[in-house]
């Protein structure tokens, strides 16, 4: 009640100070490079990373520096990972599914989901995001039937440094309050497992955006998703 109170006493600030925030950081493009492909040698991994746009790789300017290119790479060792991208700037949990909705039905054994920052920009309400999400889960095993669902953490918007006070406060209240809403859930389900981002967030490891990724922290974020995966697939698996 506090925090709903206070945004609807800042709303004009917090409406204005979004804008700006929001043309900033999709200022920059997309990271260029193939967004599917094959690698690697050992038992086949087939591998899609959903999301947007730091799953799209915004912060670097080629897809082997971005998240897809790096984790790819750290499982290459392990397995002959087939891979996908299917990732866009301002996705949301709702635009994704309905994405999703016309999407061809083709197996795959690991999801990586990155998706929350842009629902969190727009201030969706806790209960009804996580229907959304559960919905979207839902529709991930229905079209992919993966093995597993990886789901990257909410970052601590709270000190991305292109946000001014007090939209940071305010979003970095809501990512939280977001991330322990979907956490919860994710307990319950085993086809889900939650990768909390506990990754530092270091001026000097973010984009010139001050909002996404730089390389630096793209690679810590897929060396957290590798070790999750190979860690939770069967050894026998393993090369």
């Amino acid at each position: 009640m506090i925090d709903t109170g206070l945004r609807a006493f800042l709303s004009p600030l917090l409406i204005t100070q979004a804008l700006r925030v929001r043309r900033n950081a999709q200022s920059l493009p997309e990271a260029a490079g193939p967004r599917s492909g094959t690698l690697g040698s050992g038992p086949p991994l087939r591998l899609a990373i959903i999301g947007d746009s730091s799953a799209a790789g915004v912060g670097v300017a080629h897809q082997r520096d971005a998240l897809s290119g790096q984790l790819c790479a750290m499982l290459a060792p392990h397995f002959t990972v087939s891979w996908q991208l299917d990732a866009l700037t301002g996705a949301t949990t709702r635009s994704t599914l309905s994405r999703l909705a016309t999407a061809a039905a083709r197996p795959v054994d690991v999801i990586v989901l990155a998706l929350g920052v842009n629902d969190v920009t727009r201030l969706i309400p806790a209960r009804k995001w996580v229907h959304q999400q559960q919905t979207l889960f839902d529709r991930l095993n229905t079209l992919y039937r993966p093995k597993q669902i990886y789901i990257s953490g909410m970052p601590p918007m709270g000190h991305f440094p292109l946000l001014p006070e007090p939209l940071r406060w305010t979003l970095g209240r809501h990512a939280t309050k977001l991330g322990h809403r979907r956490a919860a859930v994710l307990a319950t389900r085993p086809d889900c497992t939650h990768v909390p981002f506990n990754l530092p967030l270091d001026p000097a490891l973010m984009a010139t955006d001050g909002f996404h990724p730089a390389a630096p922290l793209y690679t810590l974020w897929a060396k957290e998703m590798a070790s999750r995966i190979l860690s939770d697939w069967p050894k026998d698996t393993l090369k």
